[in-house]
């Protein structure tokens, strides 16, 4: 329930609410134990522009948020380290995404830890790339030629097993006419395959041989994206030896999306970082009469 639902419900003003609700979070989260965290996925979150960005640390194994950090980057993790380090933790390994001010970070104060570049933002780079190329044909296009790239963008960032058979056939009917934007979108669904191998060294294979086809295609955003799936590969394929997704940080993501909305936002900063520690207490569930 939201702070208005309770204060109405127990016919209490607002504010008494929030400082009882604050002060038993302040109770529960005023120290967080670091000591057993073993596998960690690291992330970003934009709040809006007059918050901007927090950086999350969430423990991969049990779920919770461990640290909510004003910013983003390296910065953002200085006091979480310096915790750590206190605790006398040792990682095991992290997932994030390909941000190198976050990979420094994690290489200059857990080194031991295998870095694994998580394949979500992988596929969601790609996603980005190609509609890249999507704009750029658009743009460059004959109005004629316009129609049949027009209002693709849905359909060719979602995979073509999740499409309905109409939609799918749009799709192959649009690509058909435009051989760039084809060659993406095929290249786009291959590199899916990519976590689907039977180890790393099947995995470096594939790898290589996708960015000899994304840069042999002559289409710039393929040949950068083949260029920067090289230039981080080791972090990519370090998923053979951890296993390790930031799916949990994603779900976590869509839960603090809707705290935000369900608050209306949240105009004292420290109560909003108490709440999403809290967050993984959250149980949601339908009701009948």
């Amino acid at each position: 329930m939201t702070l208005s639902d309770v204060a109405g419900w127990l016919d209490l003003s607002w504010d008494t609410v929030k400082t009882v609700v604050q002060r038993r979070l302040e109770n529960d989260y005023r120290k967080i134990g670091y000591r057993h965290l073993r596998h960690i996925a690291i992330d970003e979150l934009y709040l809006g522009r007059a918050r901007k960005y927090v950086t999350l640390v969430i423990d991969l194994d049990s779920g919770r948020i461990m640290w909510v950090g004003d910013g983003r980057g390296g910065e953002a993790l200085r006091e979480f380290w310096r915790r750590f380090k206190h605790s006398g933790g040792r990682l095991r390994a992290v997932a994030m995404d390909m941000s190198g001010a976050y990979a420094a970070s994690v290489r200059e104060h857990a080194p031991y830890a295998v870095l694994t570049f998580d394949h979500f933002h992988v596929v969601k780079l790609m996603n980005e790339r190609l509609d890249e190329l999507r704009r750029e044909l658009m743009r460059e296009a004959a109005p004629e030629a316009r129609q049949s790239i027009k209002g693709l963008r849905w359909l060719l960032l979602h995979r073509k097993d999740h499409l309905q058979p109409d939609a799918a056939q749009r799709l192959k009917q649009s690509l058909q006419l435009n051989a760039p934007l084809q060659c993406a979108y095929l290249l786009k669904e291959e590199l899916g395959l990519l976590w689907a191998q039977v180890d790393g060294r099947h995995a470096w294979a594939f790898l290589r041989e996708w960015c000899a086809k994304a840069k042999a295609s002559g289409i710039r955003q393929l040949q950068a994206m083949a260029e920067t799936l090289l230039r981080h590969a080791k972090g990519i394929l370090a998923y053979y030896k951890t296993g390790l997704t930031s799916g949990k940080m994603e779900g976590i993501n869509r839960k603090i999306r809707g705290l935000l909305a369900s608050a209306f936002g949240f105009r004292d900063h420290d109560f909003f970082k108490l709440r999403l520690y809290a967050l993984h207490e959250a149980k949601f569930k339908l009701v009948g009469s």
